[in-house]
This record gives structure tokens, C-alpha cells and sequence, in this order.
């Protein structure tokens, strides 16, 4: 087991001493009952994504289960997972089904949200695009599950299909409500043929619920970044990130509105992935337990230079990026429908738009993504990043490739202050929920491999075993397996644990570019192509051709994808 020096930290609202994150690793240790294919690859540059591993651990702590979608990208799998060894426990619940999009833990089994075709005769979405729903599996029976979009779901409104299911699931005893928040596709409707997402409420008997002030059909434009957590009552704390320049804490609103987490450089149809893109939107918002505080984290290439939205007026506004790199944010919630800090400026012609974050990272010469966060105890969160150096970062905002240099872990409180130094790995990664598993640990699944984000690449080489990683503070005891290289400082990290002031010029890294929605960008890079991409928004009924810098990838799916428009 490995063990950092600094062991003297002493948290105001938690007991005992804590170390800087303890972490441990299970490699191979759950042998699959089908192999998974471990990449899949961002629909804007082609480059690799972490597939998604839905990981959950039920309430009382005794059972853990974990989803993916097999090699052969036509079932869904649901394993049992032991918490002392991480090796399988039975036999595995499978479905019929083509994304693993999110799952709950019960004492009794769990709840999966899933990708599927739709059923039925009539209203089905168009040839190759799924529907989402939500499956509840007790004691290894299928109890129910409902589709929460496609035919027959707000039918007076519009009907909705699911491309790519980024996003979560959540459940809150309390409500008796799953919430279900994920990327659709109108097909009928005002909306027919546009991006934006869903947030769905389903009760314990696997009824829909539609629910005035928190039910959603269709709210933010071209959101790749979704966060969702659980509250008492509906709606639950959600976060979207949209492609018109901003993050919204968006409980009360469900839509591109509500309280301003922060300005991010976009464009028409791409939003940044600021929370993992494909495959993504998941452990980005989670709930400090026993409180009602949250934290949420993602990774951003800071403001400079606001502008307003042309095509939707005031507040909205638009930004430069002030890297074209990537860093680690964070921002606290006193509750789900307030930040603790100040929101971001919607001040037309301020020079510095980030003024609000809090920076985790501040660097010019990495590169950080893949960004997640998870709650150890009522004052204690884990924010966990990839490093990437001698980087190649895409203007408009596309993504960044480069040498992966380790994966980070950082504790932080429930104000947002750094606690102790970063542990850092090359051992593992983070590409499934991190989950609470005992007292102030949280365990994660990973696939043991080499992780290169050197270049595009459309699938990896599937494997038949998973592995786990914990991270546990000195109050805990972390795991008996093998503990990976570590090292007490993470590629890279500020000094202080406040957000540094920034600085007035953008850094060299920074190449000129405009996140305005008519500006034409350029773009160099292995892969890099030029391709026209018409957005329609529908609020305005305008449109506009742009000229933004994609990979081949993005071409070859034009027929799956279609345009990208909102």
C-alpha cells in the first residue's frame, strides 16, 4: 500500500487526520463474463474516449454492480461486483441494448439506464437511432422498465431519439424518483432534427412522472456535458453545459438558464466536452452526504473577452478561450439551486470572464481532461484529472491530444480549498462512476491497458477482465491488493488552493481564435480537416453556415449524426 508524506491535515468538520489520497488497485480482478471494447471515439475529432463503466454500490453497502456494453455493441451487461476482492459475485444480468448510460444500486438489485430500440408500429424515431430507458432488475428478475423518450412520450409536444446517451441516472430515496438526465434528438416537432437533452422523473413501479418545474423535454442546445445528483424532492441538482458559451446550474430552469457556473469558449454544435463528451457525464456533480452541499468539476479553457450572443441577446455571451489547453475547475453549491461563490460575469466587453473559478490546475504547458468528482464524507470530495504534455490543442473548441503523463488525485472540502498535495498514477485511470464503497473510500472501474491520446482512434483492443482503483483518506483503510507508483505531487498543480488571480495576456499556447457563432477558423493538426456544418436554432428560426475543423470521423458519421443543429 502506498502512503504520501503529508499526514498532518487536519480538516474543521471531519474527524481525525487525513492524508493526501491513499490509492490502491485491483488490476484484472473481475473476470467478464463478455468482453468490452474499452474506446469509444468523440463524434467531433475521432480522438478516444474512455467507454463508459457504470459502477454503483447499493445503500446498506453489501452489494456493488457494474455496466457495460460487450464488444459486440448489442448487449448490456450488469455483473456483481465483490467489495473486498472486485471479483465477480453470480450471474451476470444481460439485455438486449447498446449504450450503458447509468445505474443505481439497491439492497435488492439496481436500476440501469440504457440505450434500446424503440417498440411499437408508429411515431418510432428514424433508422439507427435508439431511445433511452430505464430498467429495474430485482434479485436478478426485470421487475419493469420505461422508456423515457421516443414514441408515446410528451407526443404534444415532440418525440425525441437518443444518438448518444451522455449523461446519468440518479435516485433519491426520499423523492421515490429515479432522474434521468441525457442528449436527444428531435423527430418531430419544432425540434425535429436538433441536438439538446431530457430530464426525465421515473417512479419506484416504473411509472413516468411528468413534473411541473423539473420534468424537461427539450433543454439545452448541443449539451455534451451533463451533471445530475439526487435531491429530497424533485427537481434534483442538475448542470448543463451548452453551445452558445456557458455552464448553467439549471435545477430550477432545466434549460440554457438559471444561476451561471461559468463562461466556456464554443461554437454552433460543440459545446467542449468540458464533462468528458462521448461517453461522458458522469461523477461530475455529487452530493456532499448528510448535507445539503454540492461540488461539481470539470475541465475548461478559461474566458477572456466577452462578448454578447448575437443570435440570443441579453444575458447570454460569448468568449475567447485564454488556453487552448485545458484546466481543472471546481465550483461548491450551498444547495442545489445555489453557488457558494460568486456566478460567472454576463458583463459585455469584460476583458477577464473566469474571475469566479476556482482553479485546480493553472497551467500553460499541460494539458488536463477527463475530469471527475466524488464525496468521501460531509467535508471531503476527490477531484481526479488526466495530464497530457507536448500537446496539439484544436481551436473552436475541439479537443487535445498529446502524451498521457498520469492520471491525479486531489482532495478537497466542501468550500472548494485544496487539502494536502495531489496523488498522482500512471497505473490507472478513471473511466467509470466512482462510487462510495465503506468509510471515506471511493472505488472506480478502469480496464488495464496502455491509455494513448496520441491520435484518433475509432475502437480499441477488447478485453475480458476489469479492474478497480480506490482512493481512501488516512482515516480509512484503502484495500489489501497492490498499490500502484505514485507520487505525491500530480503532473501539475497550483500552490495555493484559492483561484490565482489570471493573468492579462493570453498565454503563448493560445492560438487566435473566435468563438463567435459566423467567425470561420483554421485549423493544423494530424487529422485535421475542414468540413460545413449548418446550425439551426430554433428560438431565433435562424441559420448559419460555419466553417469549423473536424476529423475524418466526423464526415464518415454525417449520415449517422446528419447536421449538427440544435
Amino acid at each position: 500500500m502506498h502512503f504520501t508524506s503529508a499526514l498532518c491535515l487536519l480538516l474543521g468538520s471531519s474527524a481525525g487526520v487525513l492524508a493526501d489520497p491513499i490509492l490502491t488497485s485491483f488490476p484484472n480482478s473481475l473476470a467478464l463474463p463478455s468482453s468490452f471494447d474499452p474506446i469509444k471515439e468523440a463524434y467531433w475529432t475521432g480522438l478516444p474516449h474512455h467507454r463508459r463503466t457504470p459502477f454503483a454500490v447499493s445503500p446498506d453497502g453489501k452489494s456493488a454492480y457494474l455496466a457495460y456494453l460487450d464488444a459486440a455493441y448489442a448487449s448490456v451487461i450488469v455483473q456483481q461486483v465483490d467489495l473486498t476482492t472486485f471479483e465477480a459475485v453470480g450471474t451476470a444480468y444481460e439485455t438486449t441494448g447498446y449504450e450503458a448510460a447509468g445505474l443505481v444500486a439497491h439492497n435488492d438489485g439496481f436500476a440501469l439506464m440504457v440505450t434500446i430500440h424503440a417498440t411499437g408500429s408508429t411515431n418510432l424515431p428514424p433508422t439507427g437511432d435508439y431511445v433511452t430507458a430505464i430498467i429495474r432488475v430485482t434479485n436478478g428478475v426485470e421487475s419493469w422498465r420505461t422508456p423515457v423518450n421516443g414514441p408515446g412520450v410528451h407526443p404534444n409536444t415532440m418525440l425525441t431519439a437518443t444518438t448518444d446517451a451522455n449523461g446519468d441516472l440518479v435516485y433519491s430515496e426520499t423523492a421515490g424518483l429515479y432522474g434521468a438526465y441525457f442528449v436527444v434528438t428531435g423527430y418531430t416537432g419544432d425540434a425535429s432534427g436538433h441536438f439538446g437533452d431530457s430530464i426525465q422523473y421515473v417512479n419506484t413501479k416504473g411509472a413516468l412522472q411528468t413534473i411541473t418545474g423539473a420534468s424537461s423535454d427539450f433543454g439545452c442546445s448541443h449539451n455534451t456535458g451533463i451533471g445530475l445528483e439526487a435531491a429530497d424532492a424533485a427537481p434534483f441538482a442538475s448542470i448543463c453545459a451548452e453551445d452558445q458559451g456557458d455552464i448553467w446550474l439549471n435545477t430550477e430552469t432545466q434549460y440554457m438558464s438559471g444561476v451561471k457556473i461559468a463562461n466556456e469558449n464554443t461554437t454552433n454544435g460543440c459545446s467542449g466536452e468540458p464533462m468528458g463528451g462521448m461517453s461522458g457525464s458522469y461523477s461530475n456533480l455529487a452530493l456532499f452526504p448528510d448535507t445539503t452541499k454540492y461540488i461539481f468539476a470539470w475541465q475548461s479553457r478559461g474566458a477572456l473577452d466577452l462578448t454578447e450572443n448575437a443570435w440570443l441577446g441579453t444575458p447570454y455571451t460569448q468568449c475567447s478561450p485564454r488556453w487552448l489547453n485545458h484546466n481543472v475547475a471546481i465550483a461548491t453549491m450551498s444547495d442545489k439551486n445555489t453557488l457558494t461563490g460568486a456566478e460567472a460575469s454576463s458583463t459585455v466587453g469584460a476583458h477577464n470572464g473566469d474571475g469566479q473559478v476556482n482553479w485546480i490546475t493553472y497551467s500553460t504547458t499541460e494539458d488536463h481532461q477527463n475530469v471527475h468528482v466524488a464525496t468521501l464524507n460531509p467535508n471531503l470530495a476527490l477531484v481526479t484529472w488526466e495530464t497530457l504534455t507536448n500537446f496539439d490543442c484544436q481551436p473552436v473548441p475541439l479537443g487535445c491530444s498529446g502524451t498521457y503523463a498520469g492520471t491525479s488525485f486531489q482532495f478537497v472540502d466542501s468550500t472548494g480549498a485544496k487539502v494536502g498535495s495531489p496523488t498522482s498514477s500512471t497505473s490507472f485511470f478513471v473511466s467509470g462512476d466512482i462510487a462510495n464503497v465503506g468509510t471515506n473510500k471511493v472505488c472506480w472501474p478502469y480496464v488495464d491497458m496502455t491509455w494513448d491520446l496520441s491520435q484518433p482512434l475509432a475502437s480499441g483492443t477488447p478485453v475480458s477482465k476489469m479492474s478497480f482503483a480506490c482512493a481512501s483518506s488516512g482515516d480509512s483503510t484503502a484495500g489489501t491488493a497492490s498499490s500502484p507508483s505514485s507520487s505525491s505531487s500530480s503532473p501539475s498543480s497550483p500552490s495555493s488552493s484559492s483561484s490565482p488571480s489570471p493573468p492579462s495576456p493570453t498565454p503563448s499556447t493560445s492560438s487566435s481564435s473566435s468563438s463567435s457563432s459566423s467567425s470561420v477558423v483554421s485549423s493544423t493538426g494530424a487529422g485535421a480537416v475542414t468540413s460545413l456544418r449548418t446550425h439551426h436554432h430554433v428560438a431565433s428560426r435562424t441559420f448559419q453556415t460555419i466553417t469549423i475543423p473536424t476529423a475524418p470521423v466526423a464526415a464518415s458519421r454525417a449520415n449517422e449524426y446528419g447536421t449538427c443543429v440544435w
